[in-house]
């Protein structure tokens, strides 16, 4: 004869999983209210020190609300439900939001640049962004394995590569406004790290907001390709080659190649 077993009721069951991250924040925001209250009590204190008569006439009608509510246990669990419900309400919803902010700086920066005939705004990207959609330009183009590397300690370089025919591209990339230009210390100091540190080949500088005349000419002097908002604009739009293929270079033009790298008709 089958003997039926009872089932013995899980006292996890409906409970939600453990979240370390939703825990440790609850606990912060319970160490803060602690920590107000204590602050609270300390000045309620020494104001009863200073106003005795009018601090007894206050704790009175409190004594009798706290008698009231230890009789009441019920609804004293109730209200301190309500209360942690309420806290963990304010983590759930700070957490939501640096997620949705994480989410959104991670979609910004993977996000490339819009198909050939679409004019992109690059001023309208973030630094980030636009480090992201200059390497997306590259490996358009044939530079499958750049990356961007910009950060802390990149010494100069925001995005590094393999062009087509098997050359080192060294980038960097300065989203400025239309009235920063890059300077000639800006040039100058991926001049000092673009070969010497990076070994690279082609060196690159992507400019939104231009170039002074200074940097320019200190490019020209070290090989350094300078591409500003009209360079990149055909760039990105499909309507001059990649800086790697340049070899002429129109008059009036900010793209300058010179240096015992350059190739025959490049400006000088």
């Amino acid at each position: 004869m089958a003997i039926p077993i009872r089932r013995r009721r899980s006292d996890r069951q409906g409970r939600a999983p453990f979240d370390l991250r939703r825990t440790t924040f609850g606990f912060a925001l319970i160490a803060l209210i602690v920590a107000g209250g204590g602050m609270a009590l300390r000045a309620a204190w020494e104001s009863a020190v200073r106003h005795p008569v009018p601090a007894v006439l206050l704790a009175l009608p409190l004594l009798a609300a706290a008698v009231v509510v230890l009789r009441r246990r019920r609804r004293a669990r109730r209200v301190a439900r309500t209360v942690a419900g309420a806290a963990y309400g304010i983590v759930d919803a700070g957490l939501a939001e640096l997620d949705a902010a994480e989410a959104a700086r991670a979609e910004a920066r993977l996000a490339p640049p819009e198909p050939a005939g679409h004019p992109v705004d690059y001023t309208r990207l973030d630094p980030y962004a636009f480090e992201e959609a200059i390497a997306e330009l590259c490996r358009r183009d044939g530079c499958s394995d750049a990356e961007v590397v910009g950060g802390a300690g990149d010494l100069g370089a925001d995005v590094l590569g393999t062009t087509p025919d098997g050359r080192r591209l060294v980038v960097q990339c300065k989203r400025y406004g239309p009235e920063n230009r890059a300077g000639s210390q800006d040039l100058q100091r991926f001049g000092g790290t673009c070969y010497a540190v990076h070994e690279a080949d082609v060196a690159l500088v992507v400019s939104t907001g231009g170039f002074t005349e200074p940097a320019l000419d200190y490019a020209e002097q070290c090989a350094i390709l300078c591409y500003g908002p009209e360079e990149l604009a055909a760039w990105s739009e499909g309507g001059a080659p990649p800086p790697w293929e340049a070899t002429a270079v129109p008059a009036g033009r900010e793209v300058r190649l010179s240096g015992p790298s350059a190739p025959a008709g490049s400006s000088a």
